[in-house]
């Protein structure tokens, strides 16, 4: 089962990204999204992701970061950019990308007691 991103106090940011996936090349897709997910915590100001796709094919995955100046040099990361270029051609029906600051955070988890407070 897949765990929440260990994030710091906000504020951060959050890149949303909801994809609908198309039916080809599913081993290439997997193994491409494995390495995207190696490579971005490598990357200078990189949090965190959570990731999750249906039966359907719709996947969210939304990735945590430092600063607008982090997820700029994501985008421009070249081995990104290929995958953006395959998942555009040849691996999605179509997806959004959003941007977010995160201000506020809350909840429960029981990996890290008393992280929360309502």
């Amino acid at each position: 089962m897949p765990s929440f991103a260990a994030t710091p106090q906000p504020p951060y940011y959050v890149v949303a990204f909801t994809s609908q996936r198309g039916d080809d090349d599913e081993a290439g897709y997997g193994a491409m999204a494995e390495r995207m997910v190696e490579l971005a915590a490598m990357q200078p100001g990189y949090l965190g992701i959570e990731s999750v796709r249906g039966d359907d094919g719709l996947g969210i995955t939304l990735s945590y970061w430092q600063s607008r100046e982090a997820i700029r040099q994501w985008r421009e990361n070249a081995e990104h950019r290929v995958a953006q270029q395959l998942g555009r051609q040849k691996w999605y029906r179509g997806f959004r990308l959003r941007i977010a600051r995160v201000e506020d955070e809350y909840g429960t988890d029981a990996q890290v007691p008393g992280r929360f407070t309502d």
